[in-house]
Parts: structure tokens; sequence; C-alpha cells
């Protein structure tokens, strides 16, 4: 565990400078002195972005009246439409929520569970996620099953079998995440949702981590239901999530905050987005920099940095992978992994390693513990640099020792 800073940035160098990563992380509102490795817990927003949100809430005050009571539709509908096209859907198939997890709670609680119906998901899942579907499945009579995804993963056709292997007659849901939260995993999920519709089953995707992360087109995909959020990577301002349905299964959810928009007066053209869309008086102006943070993404060539943020998740892999000679979770691949890896750790206090590392280095990174395993959660934006992954491992290999369990 003797590498220094030096020995480790030298294993292998992104193609991306750093200077060039340095100029687009003055661009975000972030401290300079933070090593920030935590985009996917609650992301970051660009200044540009983050300036809109607050001259749409200035807006709102001058004329709440105006603003609330004739533009709200018009200016949800420009936001939508623009969502849509970023994600590969209709703009009435989905809309705004504030997170994920209350986007799932308006699919859990609008199903028609059974006495003996089983909700199909794996061990992998994102705990706010994994509470919504016990609550909702304990007060209805049905079960909650977690399918074990062993680690390492070697091959996609393996874990979609081991995934698989877990339906039963009594399976009505499969909920999945696309990238897992807990273990970074990309789920291979376009095969197990055409197997599911062919056996009558709903699907459901968590993909609070996947929007700005990876590409998406949510119609091929084809799940009826998939959340996201576009505060984490998709770099909007926090409180700024989305549920999309597909039309076909649009009549089975709820409004799960009943407002004006149920049972409207007028004819509408989606009840789906009247129903879910108002929910009272609340300040929309996060979802209306929904826009300005794609556009900043595009203007950034995010599909380069992407690319760029993949090297350095790559980097980590080998680096800390070097300090604590355990074998990686998962292959070194795209198809595995994307900005975001989790790497196992020899057993440690997770909680004060986390401290210690933050407080004698500045790093915010996540460590934790999953099913008995330490793992820390590397989580790379375009504004991190080679230097801040070499800080990390670096920092690992002086603390490790002296909280390992």
């Amino acid at each position: 565990m003797g590498l220094g800073i030096r020995d480790i940035v030298s294993v292998a160098k992104p193609r991306v400078t750093e200077e060039q990563a340095l100029e687009l992380r003055s661009l975000f509102l972030l401290r300079p002195d933070l090593v920030f490795l935590n985009h996917g817990s609650f992301g970051a927003c660009p200044k540009t972005v983050f300036d809109t949100y607050q001259s749409w809430q200035r807006e709102l005050e001058s004329q709440p009246v105006e603003f609330l009571s004739r533009r709200f539709e018009g200016l949800m509908s420009r936001v939508r439409q623009q969502l849509a096209l970023y994600v590969g859907c209709r703009a009435d198939e989905l809309i705004l929520t504030p997170n994920a997890t209350t986007a799932l709670n308006t699919i859990a609680r609008s199903l028609a569970l059974r006495p003996g119906d089983e909700v199909l998901s794996t061990d992998h899942e994102y705990g706010a996620i994994d509470r919504s579907w016990r609550f909702v499945c304990q007060r209805r009579g049905a079960s909650y099953v977690q399918q074990p995804i062993p680690l390492p993963v070697r091959s996609r056709q393996d874990l979609i079998e081991a995934v698989w292997s877990g339906v039963t007659k009594n399976t009505c849901v499969l909920s999945l995440s696309h990238i897992t939260s807990p273990t970074a995993l990309v789920i291979p999920i376009e095969p197990l949702i055409r197997r599911a519709r062919q056996h009558g089953i709903l699907t459901v995707v968590d993909g609070a981590h996947a929007s700005g992360q990876l590409p998406l087109s949510l119609q091929a995909i084809g799940a009826d239901f998939y959340v996201g959020t576009c505060h984490k990577w998709l770099c909007a301002p926090k409180g700024t999530a989305f549920l999309f349905a597909r039309r076909k299964a649009q009549p089975l959810l709820e409004p799960l905050v009943v407002s004006w928009g149920w049972h409207t007066d007028r004819p509408s053209p989606s009840p789906f987005v009247d129903e879910q869309e108002w929910q009272g008086t609340r300040d929309i102006s996060a979802y209306l920099a929904v826009p300005d943070a794609i556009a900043f993404l595009d203007h950034h060539r995010w599909y380069d940095v992407r690319a760029y943020c993949h090297q350095l998740a790559s980097l980590a892999r080998k680096q800390i992978s070097t300090v604590t000679g355990m074998t990686p979770i998962q292959p070194d691949s795209s198809d595995w992994y994307a900005q975001m890896v989790s790497l196992p750790l020899p057993p440690c206090d997770e909680p004060a390693l986390q401290r210690a590392i933050y407080a004698r280095f500045g790093i915010e990174v996540p460590i934790l513990r999953w099913h008995g395993r330490s793992l820390v959660r590397v989580s790379v934006q375009g504004y991190n640099t080679p230097s801040d992954v070499g800080a990390l491992s670096s920092g690992l290999a002086q603390l490790l020792p002296a909280f390992r369990r």
C-alpha cells in the first residue's frame, strides 16, 4: 500500500487534458478546495443553469398569479417537450417530479397488487426504492422478491438469466435499476423488458443514474414505466426528475397528489399529464431550468465528456485495485459501468474511513457497506481530473490500514 500520488497518476492517463477539465470545473459552483467524486448522490449544477433557475424564481415572485395561473401549462409543456426529445419519447409520455423516489411511489402505490402477487427486483437496488416496494407490498399482501446478482459479474447473459430465474407464475411486476446505486453496474434491461412483456409482466425501471450518463431512447427501451433524475448526471437544479409512462400503461397510474387536474372540466389530450402535473401551489423554477441544463451539456459536447469520464472511472478502477489488491466486481468495459464505478475495499469501518478521507484530504466520496462488502463508489464528472482520482487512491493507501476491521 505504499503508492504515492505520482506513481498512481502515472498508471494510466486519459486523453483529455487536466487543463480542459479544470476549465470545465470553473463553470460549476463547487468549492475550489473540494475533491468532489460524489456527483452520483446529488449532482452538481453549472453556474449558468443555476442563474437561470434563480431568474425563474424572481420572475415567479414578480407576478405570482400571472406565472402560476396563466403561464404554468405553457411553461411546463415546453420543458416536457425538450426533455422528451433528450430522453427519446413523446412529451405526453412523461411528467416532471421532484425526485425519482416520488415517481416510483406514484407507480408502486397505483398498481393493483393483490395478495400472492410478486414484485421481482434484484439485491442491488437503491434503499429508498426497496423500502417503497416493501411498504406497498406489505399493505397489499404481495411479496417483494430481491433476486441476487452474483459478483463479480462476467457475462451479460448470465446476469439476465440470474434475474429471470426469480420469475414465478405469481410475478406481476419486474422492477430494475438501469444503473445500480450501490454497485454502479449498467444492467442490460432491454432483453429483460422484452421477455417480461411476452409473459404479461409490467416493467418498472429506476433510471436515476442513467439520464445524462447514458444516451437514452425510452421508446426503444420499451419499459412500461421509467423514472429518472435531471438533478444528478443531467446537471439540472436539485428537485428535478421525471416519470415516463408508455401510453398503454398510463391508465394504471393514479395521482399521488389529487388536485385540480383530476377530472378536469375541460377536454384534455392527456389525462395522465393533467392528473399528475398540477399538484397545488409550488415553485416550478427548477423544472424550468432543465432545458438550460440540456443546452449546457450539448454546448460542451457531453458525448465526448462522458467518454473522458469513463476513462477516469477506468483509471480509478485500476488505481484502487492496485492499492487494495482486490478483484473488481465488474469487467473493465463501458458495457458494465459508465461514469460511476464501485470498487471493493478490505473490510473496514466505512463511516469512519469516509469521514477521515474528507477531513484529511477534502475528498467527498461515499464508502459504504453493502451485503457485508466494503465498497467505495467513485463518481466522475467532466470537472474531475486524473489528479482527483490519484488523490483518492493515495488517500486510501494512507488511511486504509488504520480503519481495517
